[in-house]
């Protein structure tokens, strides 16, 4: 179980402009597992060239801290994706930003190319939040979204969410904190197995650990997940990879466990939970309309529900 990075306040970790970019692009890579060129550049350099980063990339490619793989899609045969090697990850290992988190999961081209479609997929997700953010005024960046985060949830058993987000709403001299567990769905489970994640979430939000060696009694400081949130984070689940159709049920299928999972229902009285589509999400943003609330409603913003 990770002890800092959950529950790490988005202030602490926006990059410094003063910061090399080989040093952001280290970090982006180690934190966020993989990206494209592309992604690096709205992610780091948001105004800058695409040849900037590729100068950056192909150096730490030459020194032996970082690799690439080619993506497989034919018609984008020309892109890869970039992780670090285990040069890389020992180079990076000790950076702040960093501590407390699992392994780096990617250590050879095999392992890379396995991960590739739900990594990219992921960062694709965080990478509107970012824009919308900068365009807003609010805080948000690279290091306020951490993937594969790992939380126990009773029985032995661990809920790890796609990705937890932090993110601060500025209005005025008003800031608003906001924390998001999401879940990433590219259609490639069953629509029941997607809306199970409900219930792991649940769980979570009423697991109670015990000291170990003692009795179970009830715990004297509250479920688990206080020891890294001071509020429960709302739940996204991000939907992509079939046609809108498909996506409408599978959102229907979300909504549908929340009405009549009894567990999932007592937290959706107190946690807000929603879902998009991807492509909604990066045409409009996500501060749109475009969220649906599990618990029923019309769609609203993400950081309306």
């Amino acid at each position: 179980m990770t002890s800092s990075t959950p529950g790490r306040p988005a202030a602490e970790s926006a990059p410094s402009p003063a910061e090399p970019l080989r040093l952001q692009v280290l970090t982006a890579l180690a934190l966020h597992r993989m990206a494209t060129t592309g992604q690096l550049r709205q992610m780091l350099r948001p105004d800058g060239s695409r040849q900037l980063l590729s100068r950056v990339l192909n150096k730490l490619q030459s020194t032996g801290f970082a690799d690439l793989t080619p993506l497989a899609d034919a018609e984008r045969s020309r892109t890869h994706a970039w992780y670090l090697t285990p040069e890389g990850v020992r180079l990076t290992r000790d950076l702040p930003v960093l501590r407390g988190r699992p392994p780096y999961p990617i250590t050879s081209k095999t392992a890379a190319s396995l991960k590739t479609p739900h990594t990219l997929t992921a960062v694709r997700a965080h990478l509107p939040f970012a824009a919308d953010a900068r365009r807003l005024g609010h805080e948000h960046g690279p290091w306020d979204w951490t993937p594969e985060v790992s939380h126990p949830i009773g029985e032995g058993e661990r809920l790890v969410t796609d990705a937890v987000m932090h993110y601060t709403v500025i209005d005025g001299e008003h800031r608003r904190k906001l924390r998001g567990f999401v879940e990433v769905d590219r259609s490639t489970m069953s629509s029941e197995r997607l809306a199970m994640k409900l219930i792991e979430y649940a769980r979570l939000f009423h697991y109670e650990a015990q000291p170990v060696g003692r009795r179970r009694q009830p715990a004297a400081n509250g479920p688990a997940w206080l020891r890294w949130y001071p509020v429960f984070p709302r739940v996204l689940f991000v939907l992509t990879g079939a046609s809108r159709t498909t996506l409408d049920n599978r959102i229907s299928d979300l909504q549908a466990m929340v009405a009549h999972h009894p567990l999932v229902a007592a937290l959706a009285r107190e946690v807000q939970l929603g879902a998009a589509v991807l492509e909604d999400i990066e045409q409009h943003s996500p501060s749109e309309s475009v969220w649906i609330p599990l618990a029923g409603g019309k769609p609203r913003p993400w950081t309306d529900l």
